[in-house]
């Protein structure tokens, strides 16, 4: 079922796939998802995402190819909207739920969706965008308590047939979307295909995993991520295994009480969060994590040393990987009992990698090149975004923005971004965008944010601030500014810490030297 596999025009529908199949092969008693005290069997999965799916066929009129918004926390509601909508050959998008109003008007009106479902804890989001400013938005269905003029998420399911036929859609046929966020102007949405949920599941979680129908699943990312998606969704999908979702926010002691409350057999999670583990300690006894076989980590690089401690302290490897929301999930990864701590690990199977020049000539070992990945589960194309979409991806070949030199055992080593784009907490930040906004700021004249290592070896932003006259570079100031930019960014694009100079450090061209400004370790 990859590109070397069969033909691409033949019928094959996700849906079937990683839902209606457990049914005909017995396993429809078997509980899917564990959510708190909820339990939903395969059975139950897949007569509501066939109910899903008819109410947007038949009450809403959503037709193969249209896409449907998914504003949603990690809840079982997710996986019957997302497969619903896949079933009848309509496009789901889940979207970021730490975003902004005015974000969201961007991605409603850049998807054309004419529906959209969402929690009643962010429905106010929704709302609050004048309807006229939504060219295209018409259904708003509500998980929850629905406003006025909304739809109640359970009402409709209700109300709808248990029956459906999956539509006649093709291995090639667009799927999904995710949006990636980029280093200049809006987020870019990658169109995924039927067939990448499959080929990823092949290439990372059984043949490095080894996933299996006893695992149990839980993952720190969320389902609206390309990586949490996969961990949370369609991997445990894909073997009749257990998802474990945790709609709240993943602090340490949620973290550690839903690992103990459910027993997790694989731990999917990303460095900063690790490393938050490891600082959170109970008064009485250790953590019991001892029902995971294997931790996982991505969405940044994870520090050999944090590493290291973790594996020290709770007993089970972490094994780090490098992924993408353009190559959907892990291409690059630590198998078990091979790790090499403070590397990403070894091209996947089915994988390939390379390391390029700037002239596009491969690199020998040791050399720091951009990496490029060719994997069938790489996305087709950027939504709208032609001349991105050819910088991008040539021919099998996508770009993947990544610095990195490999060993002459094979390993991979990441050494940073192409460009000056920082990854926090699994999330790209755009240092642009926020000194943009620190920019509007009465008080300041210029500034710099840059990346500096915490004592976890994690990235944080730290911005440099030249302040105008009349100003001074106080405690204050400095949590005034930081409020300033939470006001107008999600909290986690804000930065760390300030410093106040007297001016930035420039080329002879005028532009910033920003490795001047890096701090090999600065102590948070």
């Amino acid at each position: 079922m990859s590109a070397s596999h069969g033909n691409h025009r033949a019928k094959f529908n996700a849906t079937e796939f990683f839902v209606d199949r457990h049914i005909t092969e017995g396993r429809g008693p078997r509980v899917a998802i564990e959510c708190g005290e909820e339990r939903v069997t395969y059975a139950q999965l897949s007569e509501r995402v066939n109910r899903f799916g008819c109410g947007l066929r038949d009450s809403l009129g959503v037709r193969m190819e249209e896409r449907v918004l998914l504003l949603l926390p990690d809840i079982p509601e997710f996986a019957y909207s997302f497969f619903g909508a896949l079933k009848i050959g309509a496009v789901p998008v889940p979207l970021n739920t730490l975003l902004r109003a005015n974000e969201y008007e961007y991605l409603f009106n850049d998807t054309r969706a004419r529906v959209i479902v969402v929690s009643d804890s962010l429905a106010h989001l929704v709302l609050q965008i004048p309807r006229e400013r939504l060219e295209f938005l018409e259904h708003i269905l509500v998980v929850g308590n629905a406003p006025a003029g909304t739809l109640t998420f359970s009402d409709f399911l209700a109300e709808q047939s248990d029956q459906l036929a999956a539509a006649p859609t093709c291995f090639d046929d667009a799927a999904f979307w995710l949006y990636s966020s980029g280093s200049t102007g809006a987020p870019k949405g990658c169109v995924h295909l039927q067939h990448d949920m499959f080929v990823a599941t092949e290439q990372y979680a059984k043949a490095i995993l080894k996933i299996r129908e006893s695992d149990r699943f839980f993952s720190v990312a969320k389902l609206f991520f390309a990586y949490g998606l996969g961990n949370a969704l369609y991997f445990p999908l894909s073997v009749g295994g257990t998802s474990i979702l945790c709609p709240g926010p993943p602090s340490p002691k949620n973290v550690f009480t839903t690992i103990e409350r459910h027993r997790p057999t694989l731990f999917f999670s990303m460095p900063s969060n690790y490393a938050a583990l490891m600082d959170f300690r109970r008064e009485q006894g250790e953590f019991d994590l001892s029902s995971i076989r294997l931790g996982v980590s991505a969405g940044e690089a994870l520090p050999a040393a944090l590493c290291e401690r973790f594996s020290r302290r709770f007993g089970f490897e972490i094994l780090d990987g490098i992924g993408s929301t353009e190559a959907l999930h892990i291409f690059i990864s630590n198998a078990p009992g091979e790790v090499r701590h403070g590397a990403s690990g070894r091209p996947v199977p089915g994988c390939e990698v390379k390391i390029l020049n700037e002239m596009g000539h491969q690199l020998p070992f040791g050399e720091i090149g951009t990496l490029w990945l060719k994997s069938d589960a790489a996305c087709a194309a950027y939504w709208n975004r032609h001349d991105r979409t050819k910088q991008t991806i040539q021919g099998h070949w996508l770009c993947t923005g990544d610095q990195f030199y490999q060993d002459q055992d094979g390993y991979f080593w990441f050494a940073g971004r192409t460009d000056d784009m920082l990854k926090v907490s699994g999330v790209w930040v755009s240092p642009s965008e926020i000194e943009n906004v620190m920019l509007e700021h009465e008080a300041v004249s210029e500034a710099a944010v840059v990346a500096y290592q915490d004592k976890d070896g994690l990235t944080k932003p730290v911005a440099w601030i030249v302040l105008r006259p009349g100003f001074t570079g106080d405690e204050a100031l400095s949590k005034a500014l930081l409020e300033f930019v939470v006001s107008r960014l999600p909290s986690y694009k804000r930065p760390r810490r300030i410093e106040f100079v007297s001016e930035l450090p420039r080329t002879a061209t005028g532009k910033i030297r920003r490795f001047k400004l890096r701090q090999p370790s600065i102590e948070t």
